[in-house]
């Protein structure tokens, strides 16, 4: 049997609302995908047995429903971290536009001359913000496409209210159909070629990052992937620079 040394990081990053925002979306993803696959290829052999596991094709309607419920509010729990937390920085003057998701120039240069570096024109990566340029990218990846979910799933499950308001009912509903089950296809597929990989395959991390519950940064990923916050963070105070830890567990 193998045992692991488990780093549960040296410095911490995220707050309890965002482990807990992403703890909730991550777990209600995977319900939606076990349950919204069969329900979309019903009257396939292995999607009747699936759904007969389930309790039937009405149950796995209401679960999938349930989870789409748990979803949506953990969207709105982030909207508000997301609105307070800035707005509370910028009234203590503490806002600082380069520890946002908000895309900026940077992030295209970074992104440039870090092909640069995987292709061994660079002998080191560039210096990165808190949020790098590949975080930035999934992260409005997952908005938008939760967006899309959302917006298809609610008509797909109210038509008799989507026909007040939307034009074009039967095209509209069409539309959303494709966009539901293809953008949940999407959103699936990068999450286990994506970021499966970046956040806890990659070497270094391997075999899992304990960031998504700890709430916690190792020291090597913070310096790799995001020097210029370990920098402003030590300017500040608010982490001191010491050796690495292992926890073991």
């Amino acid at each position: 049997m193998l045992f692991y040394k488990i780093r549960k990081g040296d410095y911490p990053r995220y707050s309890i609302h965002i482990v807990i925002q992403h703890f909730l979306m991550a777990v209600c993803f995977a319900v939606l995908v076990i349950t919204g696959i069969p329900l979309k290829y019903y009257d396939a052999q292995w999607a009747y047995w699936l759904n007969s596991a389930l309790g039937g094709i009405v149950v796995t309607r209401i679960i999938h429903r349930v989870a789409a419920c748990v979803m949506m509010f953990s969207g709105g729990y982030h909207l508000m971290t997301i609105i307070i937390g800035p707005m509370m920085a910028i009234w203590q003057k503490k806002f600082n536009i380069r520890r946002t998701m908000i895309p900026l120039p940077k992030d295209f240069v970074d992104f440039v001359q870090d092909i640069e570096y995987f292709l061994g024109l660079r002998s080191t990566r560039p210096a990165m913000e808190k949020f790098c340029y590949k975080q930035k990218f999934h992260y409005l990846a997952a908005f938008w496409g939760n967006a899309v979910l959302i917006a298809s799933g609610l008509t797909l499950w109210f038509p008799e209210q989507a026909v007040q308001v939307l034009p074009h009912l039967r095209l509209t509903v069409d539309i959303f159909r494709l966009l539901h089950s293809d953008e949940a296809v999407l959103a699936l597929l990068t999450i286990l070629v994506w970021h499966l990989y970046n956040v806890h395959l990659a070497p270094g991390r391997f075999p899992i990052q304990w960031l998504f519950l700890t709430g916690r940064i190792t020291k090597d990923h913070l310096i790799e992937e995001h020097f210029l916050e370990y920098q402003r963070l030590l300017k500040e105070g608010a982490i001191k620079e010491a050796e690495p830890t292992e926890d073991a567990e």
